[in-house]
């Protein structure tokens, strides 16, 4: 079994979503390929949910221009161009994996719509259920620190095929408390725990994330998951399956 330091001293698991608690493929398979189809016929439908989105998207188009990272081009006229604009970019970006803020805004409404409507259900590995409520009953805070935006956070563990997995949840964290390579975003995210860094177990499959948390105090853990490769070498407890930590 995989060793926490010292277990007493924990009071919140923080965990990574893509790679920890779900696979990588239903994350590239299922979610972005929905988002990617579905992103026209929603700020169609939505433009007023899609609107502050829409204009972050612009500015973030205009950096990029400005960086020479070629972006494709954005045109507001002829009527009707802009549409195809932000569909272009939103593809644009869905196609490099950006961890645009933005993006992720648009992509969790548009995946709400696809959970409420039954087209998604979204996949957990086996023991993520059963982990969950271990950690509960011991007292342990759960908590979620990913790119994904919160409401896609919340609707991806609120429509799992192994049920409704929010009620074990009492804190959801994205980009809006910085990057997830930044050891400021786990200082945030640890003030908004009302813990200090040291109470929080970190539990990713990214090894630059865990060294941002460890910079910022926390508890470091490697999660490697069947079919994905480890690192050659690791400073990290690793873990496979989350019945391997143990309080």
């Amino acid at each position: 079994m995989a060793p926490l330091g010292n277990r007493l001293a924990t009071k919140v698991v923080l965990l990574d979503v893509e790679g920890t608690t779900t696979p990588v493929q239903f994350v590239y398979e299922v979610l972005f390929p929905y988002a990617r189809d579905h992103v026209r016929e929603f700020l169609l439908s939505n433009p007023e949910a899609a609107r502050l989105d829409v204009e972050r998207l612009k500015e973030d188009h205009a950096a990029e221009r400005d960086q020479n990272l070629n972006p494709p081009d954005w045109s507001e006229e002829p009527p009707g161009s802009s549409l195809t604009s932000v569909v272009a970019y939103v593809h644009w970006l869905i196609d490099r994996d950006r961890k645009s803020t933005a993006l992720k805004s648009l992509q969790g409404k548009i995946w709400e719509l696809g959970y409420r409507t039954g087209a998604l259900r979204s996949q957990v590995y086996p023991d993520v259920p059963s982990a969950l409520a271990r950690w509960r009953r011991q007292g342990k805070q759960i908590a979620i620190f990913s790119s994904g935006s919160v409401l896609a956070q919340k609707l991806l563990f609120g429509h799992t095929t192994e049920g409704d997995l929010t009620t074990f949840i009492g804190g959801y964290f994205d980009t809006e408390s910085g990057p997830k390579t930044a050891a400021s975003s786990y200082a945030q995210i640890a003030v908004r725990l009302q813990v200090v860094p040291s109470e929080i177990l970190f539990v990713s499959d990214i090894t630059a994330e865990l060294d941002a948390s460890e910079s910022a105090g926390l508890q470091p853990m490697l999660c490697v998951r069947p079919g994905c490769s480890q690192p050659n070498s690791s400073r990290y407890p690793v873990i496979h399956t989350f019945d391997e930590i143990l309080f």
